[in-house]
C-alpha cells in the first residue's frame, strides 16, 4: 500500500458558503487571535467538533475500556490546558473555539508579553524568533502544552 500519495485536509470548510453571522464571527476570530485565514479557524473548529464526538462516544458508552479511554481524553486536554483539573466528559461538550484558540504558539507568545499584538507574535514565531526550551519553533499553530508554556522564549539576536 505505501504512503499517501498527497497529503488529507485537516479540516472541514462550511457547508454553506454565504452565511452572515458565520462569517462575522470568523473575521472577530482572525482580529482577536491574528489569524492568517479562515483555514486556520477551520482546523480549530474540526480539532473541537473531534473532540466533541469523541466525548459523546464515551457517553453513550458503557465498559471498562470506555473508563480508560475516557481518563486518557480528560488528561490530555488537562495537559494541554484545554480542561481545568476537576473536569468530566460533560465539560468537553462545553468547550468552544476560543478554547481551542487560546492554546496555539501564537496566542501563548503574545500573552507572556514577548509581541506587543497577536499578529506580531505569528511574526515573531514564523520568522524564528520563539524558542521552546532549546528548539526552535515555526508552526504558531502549535497547541502549546501548560508546562511547556513556561518555557517560551524569544530568540537571542
Amino acid at each position: 500500500m505505501g504512503d499517501p500519495k498527497f497529503s488529507r485536509k485537516k479540516y472541514e470548510t462550511p457547508h454553506h458558503p454565504w452565511q452572515k453571522d458565520r462569517i462575522e464571527r470568523e473575521n472577530e476570530l482572525l482580529k482577536k487571535y491574528g489569524l492568517k485565514n479562515k483555514k486556520e479557524v477551520w482546523k480549530a473548529e474540526s480539532k473541537l467538533r473531534k473532540l466533541r464526538r469523541q466525548a459523546r462516544v464515551l457517553l453513550a458508552s458503557a465498559g471498562e475500556e470506555a473508563k480508560k479511554e475516557e481518563k486518557e481524553l480528560i488528561r490530555k486536554l488537562q495537559r494541554l490546558g484545554i480542561l481545568k483539573e476537576d473536569a468530566n466528559l460533560d465539560s468537553i461538550l462545553e468547550l468552544d473555539i476560543q478554547d481551542i484558540l487560546d492554546r496555539r504558539l501564537q496566542s501563548a507568545v503574545f500573552r507572556k508579553g514577548l509581541a506587543k499584538t497577536p499578529k506580531e507574535a505569528r511574526q515573531l514565531v514564523v520568522y524564528r524568533h520563539i524558542k521552546l526550551g532549546d528548539r526552535i519553533v515555526t508552526s504558531p499553530g502549535m497547541l502549546v502544552s501548560k508546562g511547556d508554556e513556561e518555557i517560551i522564549e524569544k530568540k537571542e539576536a
